[in-house]
C-alpha cells in the first residue's frame, strides 16, 4: 500500500511539472505569435521612403500612392490630420504605386524636391494643383491634356527648388528604379489601387476618416 502511494505521488508530480512546463510553452508560443504578428511587413517599409514623423512612433501608416490619383489628393490632408493629432506617436511612410500618365514625372519631382528638404512641401502643391498637371478623365477626345512638364517647372520655382536639378531628374528618371521597386513591393502585399493604406502592417479596408482614426486607436492601445 505505501509503495502504491508512493507511485502515485511520483506520477502526480510528474502531472504538476508537466502542466507546469505545458502552459510556459503556451505563453511562449502566444508571445511570440504575438511579435510575429507585430511586426511591419518589410515589403512596406524601405530606408529610403519619404518619412513624416519619429521612426519610434508607436503606429506607423504606410501609404501606397499614386501622385497623379485623384483619390490619394483627396484623402491625403486627413492622414496628415492624423499624424499631427497623434504625434509624436504615429508616422506616415510614402511608397509609390504608379499607374497614371505623368506620375512618374511626379514622383521624380517629389524625390529632387525632397534632397532639397522639401519633400512634404511639394507634395502637398501637386495634390492641391493636380488638375495643372495630371490627366484630365473621360475628357472627349481632342481635349487638351495638361503640360506636366510647364505644370513641374512652375512648382519648382514656387518651392524655391533648383530648377536644373529637378529638370534633369524629371529628363533621366533619376528616380525611376526606387519607383519601379515600390511598385514591386506593392504588388508582393497585394496593392491594386491608389491610395492603399497598411497601419501596423494591418490594412485598411474602408478610406474613412473614422476607419484610419479607429486602426490607430486600436495600435495604439496594443502598444
Amino acid at each position: 500500500m505505501g509503495k502504491e502511494i508512493k507511485i502515485l505521488g511520483l506520477l502526480l508530480v510528474i502531472v504538476i511539472i508537466g502542466v507546469f512546463l505545458g502552459s510556459n510553452y503556451y505563453k511562449s508560443t502566444v508571445t511570440e505569435k504575438a511579435k510575429t504578428d507585430d511586426r511591419v511587413n518589410p515589403f512596406l517599409i524601405r530606408d529610403d521612403s519619404p518619412t513624416l514623423g519619429p521612426a519610434d512612433a508607436k503606429v506607423t501608416i504606410v501609404e501606397f500612392l499614386d501622385p497623379e490619383c485623384e483619390a490619394c489628393a483627396a484623402f491625403g490632408p486627413t492622414i496628415k490630420k492624423m499624424v499631427k493629432e497623434y504625434e509624436p506617436n504615429v508616422r506616415l511612410v510614402i511608397r509609390y504605386m504608379p499607374f497614371h500618365p505623368s506620375s512618374m514625372m511626379a514622383a521624380n519631382f517629389l524625390e529632387s524636391a525632397g534632397e532639397q528638404g522639401k519633400y512634404w512641401e511639394a507634395l502637398d502643391l501637386i495634390f492641391a494643383k493636380q488638375s495643372e498637371w495630371g490627366e484630365i478623365h473621360g475628357a472627349p477626345p481632342g481635349t487638351k491634356q495638361p503640360d506636366a512638364k510647364a505644370a513641374f517647372e512652375r512648382f519648382t520655382k514656387e518651392l524655391g527648388l533648383d530648377l536644373e536639378a529637378v529638370n534633369t531628374a524629371i529628363k533621366d528618371n533619376r528616380f525611376g528604379a526606387k519607383v519601379d521597386r515600390d511598385k514591386q513591393d506593392g504588388q508582393t502585399v497585394g496593392v491594386r489601387q491608389t491610395p492603399t493604406i497598411f497601419v501596423n502592417g494591418r490594412r485598411m479596408n474602408r478610406l474613412f476618416e473614422s476607419e484610419l482614426r479607429s486602426m490607430i486607436k486600436q495600435e495604439l492601445e496594443r502598444n
